[in-house]
């Protein structure tokens, strides 16, 4: 028995020490050393020095954070709850096992197709974006340049284009088409067909005629300008530029120039700081700057533009009582005006030269021996080399008032000479025009003729209805008792390409010209009324290079 004893003692205590001596057995024993499996070539674990430590800029550890171990983390047996999963995610039997590398085959043929669609999608995508938008541009480029003005100008009107109306091709331009094209159940092209431009002109030339829109250039800033005439009736000059207003003042147009070296940033503070402003809207970028708000009782809009070290911008003011005309009018006004224009005409239309020879009416409005003056549209003579009156011979300009349009002429070795007696009171209503129409017109000939008309509404600047041929740019204008009581003014003509569909004949008050003629030194004596009107008009001849 004390053999057997001995025996089994001894085998137990070989078996102990054997279970004692397994890694695993040790892995558990010592939590302070944690042993991984045992390899060929044992490596030396390395240990973490936190004072050398490099943190990841991507990823910074807060404050007072613990310093990242550099080590590796050993990988030792898996817990069992890992097994577990393991073992439950493992295939089952043979033909799931078979099956595996063909799915990750499947999902890796399946992954590639899948990029390689996406790749022909977007090259597809791509090319369409590298032909769209060129045959786009081309197309727009075919017009000339005064359609696509017209274009940006209409297109504000209808409430589509919000943007500086240039006449340059945009993708703001063709995203405003194509919002217009939406609304109004067009074909959605970007583009619209001839037809469709006309179509649009029709639908806005009312509602420009019912306020008297013109696209004028600002004689004291150079700027183009686009006013809607029939209520801002007053035209004075402002401290750094024009003023437009209504009779009253309900509505102000100003414009400005800071020429000093004032930065953009400067004048816009200072536009901001102005008394009784209160901006809901306000946005400074690189170039320009824009401010809504109210100024008093007034809504108000501001606009600056720099360029060159120069700021000239724009400011709307107008009751409250009238915004119901006028919010609709803030656009088209806004996006008229062009600061810095660039072989701008007053048609604001085009960059189309004008004609080498142009054809207009002069008004005899002074005379005193052998010496005259004839009162004509300022648009009509310029560029001009030499101008003349025919059987008159040449004729020289003396004075010009760029506000109203007017320019005054001097001939020399005139005789019988009729002057139209002026009006006492502007042109209303009724009237009739008398000019010498353009030779195109009547078959080349040069014949004085007249035409009945009518002022669309009373002050100092109104349109006519219906506009006359071509040559009676500075025709008179009688009232029914045969004074003068404006003069008219037509667009220019372009030796191509089509005048924007916003300007149409105006006439140019009494009271406008006869504060230039005094001005002038040109002043009437009392003049009796005509027994023909036609003697008091003459063709005018503006020769350019």
């Amino acid at each position: 028995m004390g053999l057997v004893m001995r025996v089994l003692t001894t085998v137990w205590t070989a078996l102990f020490a054997l279970a004692l001596g397994s890694p695993a057995a040790l892995a558990q024993s010592d939590s302070r050393e944690p042993y991984g499996p045992i390899t060929a070539s044992p490596t030396k674990p390395k240990t973490a020095k936190p004072s050398a430590a490099k943190p990841n800029p991507a990823q910074p550890n807060p404050p007072n954070a613990a310093p990242q171990a550099t080590a590796a983390k050993p990988r030792g047996p898996a817990p069992a709850a890992a097994v577990a999963k393991k073992e439950t995610a493992a295939p089952t039997d043979g033909r799931a096992a078979k099956e595996k590398p063909s799915n990750k085959k499947d999902a890796k043929k399946d992954a590639k197709d899948s990029r390689q669609k996406k790749v022909a999608s977007t090259d597809k995508s791509g090319a369409d974006a590298a032909l769209k938008p060129p045959a786009i541009r081309d197309a727009y480029m075919a017009l000339p340049h005064a359609e696509r003005l017209a274009l940006q100008f209409n297109l504000t009107w209808t409430g589509d284009y919000r943007g500086l109306a240039d006449g340059e091709f945009s993708d703001k331009l063709v995203e405003a088409m194509k919002d217009y094209q939406k609304r109004n159940k067009l074909k959605v092209t970007g583009l619209l067909s001839p037809e469709e431009r006309t179509a649009l002109a029709a639908a806005v030339t009312p509602r420009q005629s019912e306020a008297g829109w013109r696209v004028i250039e600002d004689p004291a800033t150079g700027a183009r300008i686009g006013i809607p005439s029939k209520f801002a009736t007053r035209i004075t000059t402002g401290p750094a530029g024009t003023r437009w207003s209504s009779e009253q003042g309900q509505l102000q147009i100003e414009t400005f120039r800071v020429d000093t070296g004032a930065t953009l940033e400067a004048v816009y503070e200072q536009q901001k700081g102005i008394p009784r402003r209160r901006l809901t809207a306000n946005n400074l970028g690189p170039d320009s700057f824009m401010l809504a708000g109210m100024q008093g009782l007034k809504k108000m809009r501001v606009y600056g533009y720099a360029r060159n070290g120069e700021v000239r911008g724009l400011t709307i003011l107008y009751d409250q009582a009238m915004e119901g005309t006028m919010d609709p009018l803030v656009a088209p006004i806004a996006w008229a005006y062009l600061p810095f224009p660039q072989g701008f005409s007053l048609a604001a239309a085009t960059e189309a030269p004008r004609r080498k020879v142009e054809y207009g009416t002069g008004i005899f409005v002074a005379a005193e021996g052998a010496m005259a003056h004839v009162l004509t549209d300022r648009r009509l003579i310029e560029g001009c080399q030499v101008i003349t009156l025919p059987g008159l011979g040449h004729a020289e300009r003396v004075a010009e008032d760029r506000l109203a349009g007017l320019v005054l002429l001097r001939i020399n070795g005139a005789s019988n000479i009729s002057v139209a007696p002026l009006a006492a009171d502007n042109a209303a209503g009724a009237i009739t025009l008398v000019g010498v129409a353009d030779p195109a017109a009547q078959a080349g000939g040069g014949a004085v003729s007249s035409v009945k008309s009518r002022v669309s509404a009373a002050g100092s600047v109104r349109t006519l209805e219906p506009s006359p041929a071509p040559g009676f740019a500075g025709a008179a204008a009688f009232d029914t008792a045969g004074r003068l009581a404006g003069m008219a003014q037509l667009p220019p003509m372009m030796t191509s390409g089509t005048a924007a569909a916003a300007p149409q004949a105006s006439i140019v008050a009494a009271d406008a010209i006869r504060r230039f003629l005094q001005e002038s030194g040109a002043t009437q004596g009392e003049q009796a009324k005509l027994a023909d009107n036609h003697s008091a008009v003459t063709r005018v001849i503006c020769v350019r290079k």
